[in-house]
């Protein structure tokens, strides 16, 4: 299967469990891998024949702006559901969120989740 991907989405957002967490707000990096069939608009260099990727990371954007989630499994399942949705080109998304200033005492890079929905399963 084909993949559109989008790498490392920035944004500032309230998520999560602790009270400061939603108060104070944090980074969030996003991965996107949306898979559909290419092909045609390989052929046809027709943007009709994709998805378009500016609608998708807009899309992304108001959820992690306007909505508010404990856990970024939550906000991982938001994001793939709608893409799949409104986006009905697209067979298979993958979203990777990570969350590199968790409130966790230690030297680490980020906390994160990685799900894989399929349309119609």
């Amino acid at each position: 299967m084909d993949k559109i991907i989008m790498k490392n989405l920035a944004f500032y957002g309230y998520h999560g469990v602790l009270k400061a967490e939603n108060q104070l707000g944090q980074k969030f990096f996003i991965d996107v891998e949306i898979e559909l069939d290419l092909k045609e608009a390989g052929k046809t260099d027709d943007v009709e024949k994709t998805v378009n990727y500016a609608e998708i990371y807009e899309v992304i954007k108001d959820i992690i702006l306007n909505q508010r989630f404990n856990l970024i499994e939550a906000l991982a399942e938001n994001i793939a559901e709608n893409i799949l949705q409104k986006f009905t080109k697209v067979e298979q998304v993958v979203i990777n969120v990570r969350k590199p200033e968790a409130p966790v005492k230690g030297i680490f890079d980020y906390f994160g989740v990685e799900i894989r929905r399929m349309r119609n399963g």
